[in-house]
């Protein structure tokens, strides 16, 4: 037994004349699957006995979508071929015509651009000749100071010469070539039809014996259907469930009214586009010179590109496409899921038939339980889902909202057997003793696949208070010292205090959210295993007694790994390091000796630099001394103080030299020390 056939649309789509079968019918549609998406698939149908002409009007904007997606179904025939009125642009019908486009635009253009051309002019005398030229000018009306109008004068070559007539003052303007006043209607028969909006038909002749049904489908662009909820809480806040219902609302834009059509909804994310498949396209092929000999210049040959051979080709020709997914799919109705127990939910809102769910890879299909009556431009209100789902009542503080307050919030848990699509929520409290039913706020449900929980704000929480501050810090975790470099992972951490204060009467659950800095920034307080995480914070519940004032830290933080030469470190840079508790003893130890080392280098180094600044003033003053030697009288007491002055500074500087070659051979020892000191660790 075999199942229905899918008819492949090789099939030719003309705008030239065919034979028809001798039946016709119409199609009818019978389904309608709107997507998320954007798209509708809509399904059609007609009962034929043998051989017959199916019918199916459609916009003229939905012409290349259905060109891309249309699909027939017949189980016992086969189709013949598909028409459809073709779009054919201007410029193609006014091919190999004496004028173009523009030429239509006045008559003073068409008859310029037909110069030459016999017409007759009809009138109280006809006259006959060739066109001249047609010149725009003003002409008064009635009287010569009068307003003025504008004309065309047209100006003619007769047999007794040349004679001018204002063309609008004509009763007939005719051109005498049948054959060019048929190219003139012709043309303006095609600029209108280039303009013409309204449907197209598509007329499928079909082949085949029997009664049977045939059906076809196409996808095309159709309004977004939007999904709305009402959320009614039990004002008993520590009510484990409240009471949900989703509705749709559906417009029909296809241009025709819907008759007992089944409607599915499918909320979820298709790749779709569209082409433009109803315009005419011609390839551009490249323009080569024509073969004169002697004129052609033949390119220089460089060579084969090495692997490029015609076995390569060939196996290129043999790659394979993948298949797209058949239309068919989509026709398929959903297959019916059990309807949530709305027993529980009788107590809130009246009863109400809900759509059949069923969830596929990526996408949730929604079939409505009656078919739809909808007039084309009408919008329609359907229900979704009804059911009571977990709720817990929160107060949702976020620091970028609601300042010192949090926001009143419910989790909800989808416990279903399938998602539901994103939309907007009205929030509603409803006392179960006395019936009386309040509005809370409106709350946005994001795409809530079954099994997820989604937070749903809706208020500002005032009576609660919430106070926080942050505080960065720096900690070392741990090193490793080896081959003279210490590696250093340092923790940047912040700090968050939070101080919550309860309403007096009230206890709250407060869920506090703490923003993720992206990165490898981790959570250290509380205990990450018992944290809620998204993409863009972590989430810390806190149980809050009413009257209760509760302060609590949060921490995170971000590891940084450093690499540093520990003989450039300076000892002051040492000793942080070496006050670390949280580096080893011995590690602690190490480095403290290391410190100790470094900073006798570094004091050898300022004693070495203390000697070169006495040995520089000495020079300086002796230069001053040799300036003030050659300004005094020879042999006077004054030279002779000046002269054992550079003595004296000389010793001085003899002494300082001796002193520098010490001092420069302890800085030397001191450098070794300590370079195989840091050569030595490894920790």
């Amino acid at each position: 037994m075999h199942g229905p056939r899918v008819l492949p649309l090789a099939v030719l789509f003309a705008v030239a004349a065919f034979s028809l079968p001798a039946a016709a019918a119409d199609l009818a549609l019978k389904r309608a699957m709107l997507s998320t998406g954007g798209v509708g698939y809509f399904e059609f149908e007609a009962e034929i006995d043998g051989a017959a002409t199916l019918t199916l009007p459609v916009r003229r904007d939905q012409v290349d979508d259905i060109l891309k997606s249309l699909v027939v179904y017949d189980d016992k025939g086969a189709v013949g071929t598909i028409a459809l009125a073709g779009d054919q642009p201007l410029q193609d019908a006014l091919r190999g015509l004496p004028f173009d486009e523009h030429a239509l635009s006045a008559p003073d253009e068409l008859l310029n651009t037909l110069r030459g051309a016999e017409v007759a002019i009809g009138g109280s005398k006809e006259i006959s000749g060739r066109v001249l030229s047609a010149v725009p000018e003003l002409k008064p009306f009635g009287m010569a100071d009068g307003p003025m109008r504008g004309v065309t004068r047209l100006t003619i070559m007769t047999a007794q010469g040349l004679r001018s007539v204002v063309l609008e003052d004509a009763e007939t303007v005719k051109f005498a070539d049948p054959k060019l006043q048929a190219a003139v209607e012709r043309a303006l028969a095609a600029e209108a039809a280039s303009h013409d909006q309204s449907g197209r038909v598509i007329s499928i002749a079909m082949t085949g014996q029997g009664r049977r049904m045939v059906r076809a489908a196409y996808l095309t662009e159709a309004p977004l259907w939007k999904a709305s909820y009402r959320l009614t809480l039990d004002r008993d806040q520590a009510a484990k469930t409240a009471a949900l219902q989703g509705w749709a609302v559906l417009e029909n834009r296809s241009g025709a009214d819907w008759n007992g059509v089944e409607v599915s909804l499918v909320s979820g994310d298709p790749v779709t586009f569209r082409q433009a498949l109803y315009r005419t396209y011609y390839v551009q092929r490249p323009q080569v010179p024509v073969e004169v000999l002697g004129r052609i210049l033949p390119a220089t040959d460089t060579g084969a590109i090495p692997g490029a051979s015609g076995g390569v080709r060939a196996e290129l020709k043999r790659a394979q496409v993948g298949q797209g997914v058949s239309a068919g799919a989509m026709a398929a109705s959903p297959v019916p899921m059990p309807l949530q127990d709305k027993d529980a939910f009788a107590r809130n809102a009246a009863e109400v038939s809900a759509a059949e769910s069923s969830e596929a890879a990526t996408q949730v299909d929604f079939r409505l339980p009656q078919p739809v009556t909808l007039k084309s431009g009408d919008d329609l209100l359907v229900p979704l889902a009804v059911r009571n789902v977990p709720a817990e009542r929160l107060s949702w503080y976020q620091a970028a909202v609601g300042g010192a307050n949090p926001l009143a919030a419910v989790a909800l848990t989808n416990d279903g057997a399938s998602g539901l699509p994103p939309g907007v929520a009205t929030i509603y409290e409803k006392d179960a003793a006395t019936g009386r039913v309040d509005y809370l706020g409106d709350a946005r449900l994001s795409p809530w696949p079954t099994g997820e929980r989604r937070i749903l704000s809706f208020a500002v929480d005032v009576k609660t208070k919430i106070e926080h501050t942050s505080t960065p810090e720096t900690h070392v975790i741990r090193a490793h010292i080896a081959d003279g470099i210490m590696q250093v992972t340092t923790a940047r951490q912040a700090r968050y205090v939070y101080t919550v204060v309860a309403p007096p009467k009230e206890a709250r659950r407060v869920l506090i959210e703490v923003p993720r800095l992206g990165g490898d920034w981790t959570l250290v307080d509380p205990d990450p295993a018992k944290v809620e995480r998204t993409d863009r914070a972590w989430r810390i519940a806190r149980d809050v007694a009413a009257g209760e004032t509760q302060t609590f830290a949060v921490v995170t933080q971000y590891p940084v790994e450093e690499r540093i030469s520990l003989s450039t470190l300076d000892p002051e840079r040492i000793g942080y390091y070496a006050a670390q508790t949280s580096l080893t003893a011995e590690q602690r130890k190490a480095l403290t000796r290391l410190g100790e080392l470094a900073t006798a280098f570094a004091a050898q180094g300022r004693k070495l630099a203390q000697l070169d600044a006495q040995k520089t003033e000495l020079a300086t003053e002796q230069a001053r001394v040799r300036d003030n030697l050659g300004a005094v009288p020879k042999g006077s007491d004054v030279e002779r103080r000046y002269l054992k002055m550079l003595t004296d500074q000389e010793d001085k500087i003899a002494k300082l030299a001796d002193e520098r070659i010490r001092a420069v051979a302890a800085q030397d020892q001191a450098r070794q020390a300590l370079a195989d000191y840091v050569k030595s660790l490894s920790l």
